[in-house]
């Protein structure tokens, strides 16, 4: 419930503040007086309209569910919109998007706009059967519960099977790139230390020659052994370490004498080859261990591709099935709200021989299943469609649909009425005054009202009226609203008949 408005440096007013304790607030005035720029401030201090005024502050006394919107919940909330070079809203004085303010104000604000038709979109329309087919039969909650829940299922499995097709589209190219890159490595078959061990037999090809040299020189020192032994003896000292020496030399020059007759056994073209290929790896892998690596990862990489397929049937067998549980609950919630749609045509049908309606029939059809199941639900008027109806009409329409959807939905919230009675006739304006005041029982409700009728049945009047060019608005007494309603039955010269006849319509 809004409890109070502020304004202040309104394009019609430097301040105003309005309390409201009732459920049923009317405003009335002459043409032009500014009811409908009330209106319009009121709704922008919710997000529904451009502002209008600087400052709007809204006191609404009602907790809000603000947490998912990462704000602390009151029993008193203050909505505040801040006009200057930029329009900045408020929640309890936390700074919010437009965006989410409107979000919010939607869950407990209903505004009738002529250029909207929310309350006759199809999801609104299911949820309003849904309701009814709970309140009808219990256990049909938990079938609203499954299908969500399996209807979440299988639009994971399509998601999947898309990136699966996505990659399958792909796959032929990845996988003819995987076997080149496998194969490339492996007609190389790199082994660990290798390129480290030829590039030291190069390097000892590039010496072979003055190795061979060095080794022939050195062998001189052979043919002088018997001279260095007799020399060694004269001067009396031990040749032992001399042979030894010697012996270990011969050794070693034999060995590398070896080693080089095996390299001239070497086909060098083919060391050159080998490390150029491994020396290709190492320039485009790093490393031949991130080479032989890079070779297990595409390996592993080929295995996925050849298991796509299975992959995906393996996918589509879910989705099938998963499709069935889901065909077979909508078709379930279908009978159920089929049931409910004999309800809704029948309440609908009261209300509109109340408020002198041609019958409103709601009609269900089968469509292609989505997140609602598998029905869209039809609005049939016996001569015209809703676009097409007049204002006056419309405005009885959505008020005998939110009447019979009152029922079935949670009480409480606030709905915004602009003129909801305009272009009617005296016994069209009472029905229209009539249902007003039942679902007030639920609602606050603003409206604004050119006709007596309704004027009359408001539990709070505000007359909005100019005065020396200023624009004023007053909560009427009792007497003031017999001259109010007076003026609204007769014009600006109110006669007695008309007085008598207003008193009457607020006995009543």
């Amino acid at each position: 419930m809004i409890e109070r408005i502020k304004v202040k440096k309104s394009i019609l007013f430097d301040d105003l503040e309005l309390n409201f304790d009732k459920n049923l607030i009317i405003f009335t005035g002459s043409s032009g007086s500014g009811k409908s720029v009330i209106m319009n401030t009121l709704l922008s201090g919710f997000g529904y309209k451009e502002p209008l005024s600087e400052v709007v502050e809204c006191l609404v006394n009602d907790r809000l569910s603000l947490d998912e919107y990462g704000l602390e919940d009151e029993e008193e909330n203050i909505f505040r919109l801040v006009s200057s070079k930029s329009n900045r809203y408020f929640i309890n004085g936390s700074q919010v998007s437009k965006k989410n303010i409107l979000n919010i104000s939607k869950n407990f604000i209903n505004y009738l706009n002529l250029r909207e038709f929310r309350e006759f979109e199809n999801e609104n329309l299911l949820l309003l059967l849904d309701l009814m087919a709970e309140k009808d039969d219990k256990s049909y909650k938990k079938v609203l519960s499954e299908f969500e829940k399996e209807y979440k299922k299988y639009k994971s499995i399509l998601k999947e099977l898309e990136k699966i097709e996505i990659q399958e589209q792909k796959v032929v190219e990845f996988k003819e790139f995987a076997l080149y890159e496998i194969q490339k490595i492996e007609a190389i078959n790199p082994k660990i230390g290798e390129y480290e061990e030829l590039m030291d037999l190069k390097k000892l090809l590039s010496k072979k020659e003055k190795i061979e040299e060095a080794i022939e020189k050195a062998s001189l020192i052979f043919e002088l052994q018997s001279n260095v032994v007799e020399a060694l003896g004269l001067i009396e000292k031990d040749s032992t370490f001399f042979s030894e020496a010697i012996n270990t030399l011969q050794i070693e020059l034999e060995s590398a004498k070896d080693e080089l007759h095996d390299l001239d056994e070497l086909d060098i073209e083919s060391l050159l080859d080998r490390l150029e290929d491994l020396s290709s790896l190492k320039s485009r892998y790093g490393s031949i261990e991130e080479a032989l690596e890079y070779l297990g990862e595409k390996q592993e990489e080929l295995k996925r591709y050849e298991n796509i397929e299975f992959e995906k049937e393996e996918l589509i067998k879910k989705k099938e099935l998963c499709l069935k549980k889901v065909q077979k609950l909508a078709y379930q919630m279908s009978k159920n709200r089929q049931k409910s749609m004999e309800f809704l045509n029948k309440e609908i049908k009261e209300y509109c021989k109340k408020l002198f309606l041609e019958d409103i029939v709601f009609s269900l059809k089968e469509i292609e299943f989505n997140s609602f199941g598998v029905d869209e639900v039809g609005v049939n008027l016996a001569k015209t469609t809703l676009n097409k109806v007049s204002s006056g009409e419309l405005n009885r329409i959505r008020l005998a649909f939110l009447s019979v959807s009152s029922k079935y939905r949670q009480s409480g919230g606030v709905l915004i009425l602009d003129e909801i009675d305009a272009n009617l006739s005296g016994k069209e304006s009472m029905s229209v005054a009539q249902v007003l005041k039942e679902l007030s029982k639920k609602y606050q409700i603003f409206a604004i009202s050119h006709q007596p009728q309704l004027s009359s049945f408001g539990e709070e009047h505000f007359l909005v009226y100019k005065k020396d060019d200023n624009t004023f608005v007053k909560k009427l007494s009792k007497d003031e609203r017999v001259e109010e309603l007076s003026r609204m039955i007769s014009g600006e010269s109110i006669s007695e008949e008309a007085r008598r006849f207003a008193k009457k319509m607020l006995e009543k």
